[in-house]
């Protein structure tokens, strides 16, 4: 059994559902401590969120993850209890096995095998770790992010360790994600009998050609890195149920994808103007809940990339698919950042689990990718 094994089943074991982190970052900082990390604490609202740093100089690399995991549906549909960390054919089951908890012990492995061989490297390696990410997600890494940028306190790199490979081990990293941008449109119109046509104003039939002109339009071609921005209706409700009654408004919800080539500004004004050409009578409430964010090809990606390719033998490929994740967050006060974790087709499912032959090559890239950076 290697030491990442043995420390991901520690922290499975620990029934972390968000936005309880039942005590893996004490664990975490444990075995930080001998090596001379200072610990700070910046909790909020029953979240608790852990900034740990050894050293004082840039570069600062840091490892930013979650400890709390998703709730883990019915547990009599489990093969074995999603708490009580089991291997079977090569895999680790349990619940946060690849999201995130072998992360972060590859992390704490990485990190102790890296400052054994290099004690006095350059730079400064530090972690951000938060138990409200797979939550609402504001008490937890914006609330540091917020802290460090109070102080001035600046990222170099951060390497996010969200499940990121599709198929192997190193076949994938995220180095940017897309921003989601949320509508509740509301169109109104004049309820009555449907019999009587010329007594009402049907909101969705005056509503039905604004969408489909929202449907068609083309917000942007994307770029290198990114796929043009998609909007996509999620919800339409309209009508009192019955038949005979035109209704007097009808609700529309959907939802940006956008890439870095639009802003939530223009796609806003973009939307009102199609809207507005219509003629509509409308309310439209707005909800961002992730800007999208971007590192481009540099000294990050070029570092993690080798290490991967040391490590598995793969050229592995850069993409910003998926939704969002608390790199969002990070990039205010990060000049690279990027998303580099295990397989992640198990994520979030019944009897998730964690190939145990892909634990130490995971720690290997993260020290890897140390010795980039942090080696003199």
């Amino acid at each position: 059994m290697n030491d990442t094994l043995k420390l991901t089943q520690d922290l499975i074991i620990r029934q972390s559902s968000t936005p309880d982190d039942a005590g893996c970052q004490t664990l975490m900082q444990d075995r930080l401590a001998p090596l001379g990390f200072k610990f700070e604490y910046i909790n909020s609202n029953g979240v608790t969120n852990l900034w740990a740093r050894r050293g004082t100089t840039a570069p600062l690399l840091c490892f930013a993850g979650h400890t709390d995991v998703v709730p883990t549906g019915p547990i009599d549909k489990w093969v074995s209890d999603p708490f009580t960390p089991t291997i079977r054919d090569g895999q680790l089951y349990g619940r946060g096995a690849a999201d995130m908890k072998a992360s972060l012990a590859a992390f704490v492995t990485s990190i102790e095998g890296f400052v054994v061989q290099h004690p006095d490297h350059k730079g400064s390696i530090a972690l951000l770790i938060t138990s409200d990410e797979e939550g609402v997600a504001t008490d937890g890494t914006i609330k540091v992010v917020e802290a460090l940028a109070a102080r001035g306190e600046k990222i170099d790199c951060c390497i996010v360790g969200e499940p990121t490979c599709v198929s192997q081990l190193g076949d994938t990293i995220k180095n940017g994600r897309r921003g989601s941008l949320s509508g509740k449109l509301t169109v109104k119109g004049i309820q009555g009998h449907i019999a009587y046509p010329h007594l009402v104003r049907n909101p969705i039939h005056q509503a039905a050609p604004a969408i489909a002109e929202l449907a068609a339009t083309v917000w942007d071609e994307g770029n290198e890195y990114f796929p043009p921005t998609s909007w996509q209706i999620s919800n339409i409700h309209g009508g009192t149920g019955a038949t005979n009654v035109v209704p007097g408004t009808v609700e529309i919800k959907f939802n940006f994808r956008h890439s870095t080539a639009s802003t939530k500004e223009d796609l806003k004004s973009r939307v009102h103007a199609i809207l507005d050409k219509h003629g509509l009578e409308y309310d439209l409430d707005w909800e961002n809940s992730g800007k999208p964010y971007l590192t481009p090809r540099g000294s990050l990606v070029a570092a993690i990339g080798a290490a991967i390719k040391t490590v598995t033998g793969l050229d592995t490929e850069l993409s910003t698919t998926g939704g969002t994740s608390d790199g969002r967050f990070i990039a205010d006060i990060a000049e690279q950042v990027v998303e580099f974790g295990p397989i992640n087709a198990s994520i979030h499912k019944l009897n998730e689990h964690v190939a145990v032959a892909d634990l130490d090559p995971l720690r290997a890239i993260y020290q890897t990718t140390l010795e980039h950076i942090l080696a003199k």
